[in-house]
């Protein structure tokens, strides 16, 4: 009797032994943290009518807030297949990375930096963000200035790399107009990248020359009328390659 009540024991010692270890091992699994990753890009486009937001990566998370289609979002990071956001309200959360379309990657040649929301470095010089095409209108657009007896403009990042994206989709979605079938006009484009300015004015032209739009510019009075306003003190230049115009040039003014 002495010898099976050990054995009994030994088993109840072994069966909880093995209940806490199987309960250990289910919270390891449970509470484990999922890394996050960097991403090459800032802004998202949101590609589904109705988007919810959740807390965390996973459906299980309750749902935050909603965004709806075409409404840009900031990306903040990439957690498995899913990215975590911030919404124009302020929230942040997680959406599935198949209705999220990046806007802007970092590719060789692109802008590079994320989107602050306006706390961005302003140079007087040209920017290492433009190409040499933007840099020389920056310039022949300074010299209008200086020659009136103006300040020359400054660069803004945020602003610089809205234009360039503006130049693109007039040229990749065969449009010449200051409103855009997708971005709108250019204060709901400026509105949707969180850039704050108390004046703001757009320039566009298509020509093949980088003299040649500035020209057409400066010949034209709405168009003078922005190169010359003492409201404007930054600036972005896009000017992408075109197949039917040579070259897309957009400007964008705004006054801080």
């Amino acid at each position: 009797m002495k010898i099976i009540a050990i054995r009994k024991k030994r088993i109840l010692k072994t069966t909880l032994v093995l209940i806490f270890t199987l309960i250990v091992g289910a919270f390891s699994t449970s509470f484990g943290m999922q890394h996050y990753y960097k991403l090459n890009f800032s802004t998202g486009l949101v590609t589904a009518s109705t988007l919810n937001v959740r807390s965390g990566p996973s459906t299980k998370y309750p749902i935050v807030t909603t965004v709806n289609k075409n409404e840009y979002v900031r990306v903040l990071a990439g957690i498995g297949t899913w990215y975590v956001i911030q919404t124009d309200g302020d929230y942040i959360g997680a959406v599935s990375q198949q209705y999220i379309k990046a806007i802007y990657p970092n590719n060789s040649g692109s802008i590079g930096g994320s989107s602050t929301g306006g706390n961005t470095s302003n140079n007087t010089d040209t920017s290492s963000s433009m190409n040499a095409d933007e840099k020389e209108v920056f310039n022949l657009i300074n010299k209008q200035r200086t020659n009136n007896g103006l300040a020359a403009l400054k660069i803004n990042e945020e602003v610089q790399r809205v234009a360039r994206i503006k130049a693109e989709d007039m040229v990749a979605n065969n449009y010449f107009s200051h409103q855009s079938p997708i971005y709108g006009s250019p204060f709901d484009m400026l509105k949707s990248f969180k850039i704050s300015y108390k004046a703001a004015g757009e320039n566009i032209a298509a020509n093949s020359s980088n003299s040649g739009a500035v020209n057409a510019w400066m010949n034209s009075s709405g168009h003078k009328a922005n190169i010359l306003s003492s409201n404007f003190n930054y600036t972005g230049i896009g000017i992408v390659s075109s197949p039917q115009y040579g070259k897309i040039f957009v400007q964008i003014f705004i006054g801080k």
